[in-house]
C-alpha cells in the first residue's frame, strides 16, 4: 500500500522537502542567534526556507537557461545589500555572514534541483558550523600571528605547488625520483607542521608532558636542547629530564610512521621494537617527571621552548639536497663496505638530523640493502641520536638535569640496540 502511494507522489516533492529542511536549519540557527545576541539579523525560520524554495523554483523554470536564475540571484543579492546597509547604519561592527548565508540558501535550492544532494547538504552543514563556531574561529586570531599565516602559506607552497609539477620517474644511476624525494620532504614537514599547529593551539596549557610530546613530534633534538636550557632557571631536574625522555620516546612514533609510509615491509621489521621503545620512552619519562610536584609549567617557562617555524623554505630544500646525497653515500657504503660499513655510517649520522638518513634507507631497503640490515642501521642511528641528545642535555642543562637526562637517554639507546642481538 505504501509503495503504491509513493508512486503517486512526484519526485519533485521530495526535492522540495529537502530544500525546505536544509533552509529551515539555517533559518533556525539565525533565529536562535538573534534571540541570544539581541542584534539585528536578516530573516529567520520563515525567510530562509522561502529563499531556498525560490532558488529551487527558478532553477526549475529556467530550463537550462541561466538568465532567469541569475535575475533571481540579483534580486536576492539586492535585498542582502539593503540588509547590510542597514547594519552599517545601526552598528559599528557589521558582519556579512548572514547575508552570505542567505545567498548560499538560494544556491542550495538550485543544487537540489540539479540532483547535487551531497553538495547542497555539505554547503548547509559547513555554513552552520561556520556560524556556530564564530567565537571559536575568531579566538584563533589571538593564537596565530601573521608569521603563522605565512608559515601555512609556505606549507601550501611545498605541498600544492611544488609537489604536483615534479616528474614521477627515476633518473640516473641511483634512480632518484624527484616526486618521491619531495614527497618525503612533504611528509616530514607535515608532521612537524602538525606539531607546530598543536603547540600554537595549546600554548596556554602549560603541561610538561604536552610540551614534550608535541616537541618530540616536531624535533626531539630541538626539544631536548630547549628543555635543558630552561632547566637552568628552575630547580626541577626530574621534571625536565622526564620531559626530555618523553620527547625521545615520541621520536620513535614519528620515525615509525614515516618508515611505514615509504617502505611498509621495512616498517613491519621495526614496528614492534619502535613501539616498545616509544612506550618505554614516553611511559618512563612520565613516571620520572611525576616523582616530584605536579608537572605544570608557567607561561614564562613555556615561551622558552616554543617551537620555531618548522617550514623554512631553505630548510626544506636543504633537506631534499641532503636526502639525495645520503642516498648516494648509503648506496656506495653498502656496495663497497657491506653491512658493517652501513652500521658505522648509521652511528655517525646519528649525531646529525637522522631523518634524511633513515628515509634514504627506506628507498634501498629490500632492494640493494637487505631489510634486516636496513632495520639494524636505523636502530643504530636512532640510538646514536639519543646519545648525542643526552650529551646536549648534559652540556646545556643544569647539573642534575644533565646527569639524569644523559643516564636516561643512554639507557634508551642501549635498549634500542638490543633487537640487533636477535637479527
Amino acid at each position: 500500500m505504501l509503495s503504491q502511494t509513493m508512486n503517486f507522489i512526484p519526485p519533485e516533492f521530495f526535492k522540495m522537502l529537502l530544500v525546505f529542511f536544509l533552509s529551515f536549519l539555517i533559518g533556525l540557527e539565525r533565529e536562535e542567534w538573534k534571540s541570544i545576541s539581541g542584534k539585528y539579523a536578516f530573516g529567520g525560520v520563515r525567510t530562509y526556507p522561502l529563499i531556498g524554495l525560490i532558488g529551487y523554483s527558478l532553477a526549475s523554470l529556467s530550463s537550462g537557461q541561466m538568465i532567469p536564475f541569475s535575475v533571481g540571484l540579483i534580486v536576492i543579492g539586492s535585498l542582502m545589500f539593503l540588509s547590510y546597509w542597514h547594519k552599517i547604519k545601526s552598528t559599528q561592527t557589521p558582519g556579512l555572514a548572514t547575508e552570505m548565508v542567505a545567498l548560499t540558501t538560494y544556491l542550495v535550492g538550485a543544487l537540489v534541483y540539479h540532483n547535487q544532494f551531497w553538495m547542497a547538504s555539505t554547503l548547509v552543514i559547513t555554513s552552520l558550523l561556520l556560524l556556530e563556531l564564530k567565537s571559536v574561529l575568531e579566538g584563533l586570531t589571538q593564537k596565530f600571528s601573521p608569521d603563522d599565516i605565512l608559515t601555512f602559506t609556505k606549507f601550501l607552497f611545498l605541498t600544492a605547488v611544488i609537489l604536483p609539477i615534479l616528474p614521477n620517474q627515476n633518473f640516473g644511476e641511483f634512480q632518484i625520483n624527484p616526486f618521491k624525494t619531495w614527497l618525503i620532504v612533504v611528509a616530514v614537514s607535515s608532521i612537524s607542521y602538525g606539531s607546530f599547529i598543536l603547540q600554537k593551539i595549546c600554548k596556554n596549557q602549560g603541561n610538561i608532558a604536552l610540551v614534550a610530546l608535541l616537541g618530540g613530534a616536531y624535533s626531539s633534538t630541538v626539544t631536548t636542547v630547549a628543555l635543558a636550557k630552561q632547566s637552568t632557571r628552575t630547580n626541577h631536574p626530574h621534571r625536565y629530564a622526564g620531559g626530555i625522555l618523553m620527547a625521545s620516546g615520541i621520536m620513535y612514533v614519528r620515525l615509525a610512521l614515516l618508515i611505514i609510509l615509504f617502505n611498509p615491509n621495512l616498517g613491519k621489521e621495526l614496528t614492534l621494537p619502535f613501539s616498545l621503545l616509544a612506550i618505554v620512552g614516553v611511559g618512563g619519562g612520565w613516571l620520572w617527571s611525576s616523582r616530584i610536584e605536579s608537572p605544570t609549567i608557567s607561561l614564562e617557562e613555556k615561551k622558552a621552548y616554543s617551537s620555531r617555524n618548522p617550514l623554512e623554505l631553505k630548510a626544506a630544500f636543504l633537506f631534499a639536497f641532503l636526502f639525495v646525497i645520503i642516498v648516494i653515500v648509503t648506496h656506495y657504503t653498502a656496495l663497497y663496505l657491506g653491512s658493517s660499513g652501513l652500521y658505522v655510517l648509521a652511528g655517525i649520522m646519528g649525531v646529525t638530523d637522522i631523518d634524511p638518513f633513515i628515509l634514504g634507507i627506506t628507498q634501498s631497503a629490500g632492494q640493494s640493502t637487505p631489510l634486516s640490515v636496513a632495520a639494524g642501521a636505523i636502530l643504530i642511528a636512532a640510538s646514536s641520536n639519543n646519545i648525542i641528545k643526552g650529551i646536549y642535555a648534559f652540556s646545556f642543562g643544569d647539573r642534575q638535569t644533565g646527569k639524569q637526562s644523559l643516564f636516561l637517554l643512554i639507557s634508551l639507546a642501549i635498549l634500542g640496540l638490543i633487537p640487533l642481538i636477535f637479527q
